[in-house]
């Protein structure tokens, strides 16, 4: 399987290699084995001391039952959220499940994944969506926006300066107040200082405004020298974390 290059507009370089779909039935089936044995280890331990027959027939019976199963209803949901990605199956084969991008999902995006979990394994439909397309893709993960990865193949590198020529250097931040931007508030700003019309001034000029509101900032001098110094700050920040 080749491998994938992207560029995020932090400007980190993110190379993975989709995890080969053998990887992932033996991964799945792993879990399976350990949801299993998780099962035949409550019934044991209930039934040894009589306790089944008595749950059942209690009044609460369904929904003891429930949340001794809990842990088996949810079991790829959890792991996933709480270990980044990562079932006990993935761990094993070294996979794990990321975004497109490279960034760790949503809550959201894990929930969509587990909840075609059942659809994908009926009637292999997720093997035979994983064999139509090049990312290796189930359809979970078609839906979600994901896809499983060889953590070892996995590098998150932060490109040469010198490549985009963005910051010189030994930069040293002006405002680190531009960390709590978001992409799509820098994204704004650098497409209005890009845009040249009659209304550019203005345009800068409201912009700035509502940013230094936002930051809770006051700096002197020329707008726009304060939103490029405040988007190369922002990429500082987003560089430094990696």
């Amino acid at each position: 399987m080749a491998e994938n290059r992207i560029i995020t507009n932090q400007y980190v370089r993110i190379d993975q290699t989709p995890a080969g779909i053998g990887e992932r039935i033996f991964a799945r089936m792993l879990d399976y084995l350990l949801m299993f044995a998780y099962m035949v280890g409550i019934f044991y331990l209930f039934d040894e001391n009589l306790y089944i027959r008595e749950i059942t027939n209690s009044e609460y019976g369904v929904l003891i039952l429930f949340f001794l199963f809990t842990p088996v209803v949810f079991y790829s949901f959890l792991w996933e959220i709480f270990n980044r990605g990562k079932s006990p199956g993935k761990m094993a084969f070294g996979i794990r499940a990321v975004m497109r991008d490279g960034s760790t999902p949503t809550v959201g995006a894990f929930f969509m994944r587990w909840m075609l979990l059942i659809l994908d394994t009926w009637a292999w439909i997720g093997i035979i969506i994983i064999l139509l397309n090049k990312n290796n893709q189930r359809l979970g993960d078609l839906a979600a926006g994901t896809v499983v990865i060889k953590e070892r193949d996995y590098r998150k590198i932060q490109v040469s300066l010198d490549e985009f020529n963005h910051l010189r250097r030994g930069y040293k931040p002006v405002f680190p107040q531009a960390e709590n931007l978001s992409l799509e508030q820098v994204n704004t700003i650098n497409e209005a200082l890009v845009r040249l019309d009659e209304n550019r001034s203005r345009r800068i000029a409201a912009l700035s405004a509502k940013v230094k509101e936002f930051l809770k900032i006051m700096p002197s001098g020329n707008d726009e020298l304060f939103l490029r110094t405040l988007t190369r700050d922002y990429q500082y920040y987003a560089l430094e974390e990696i």
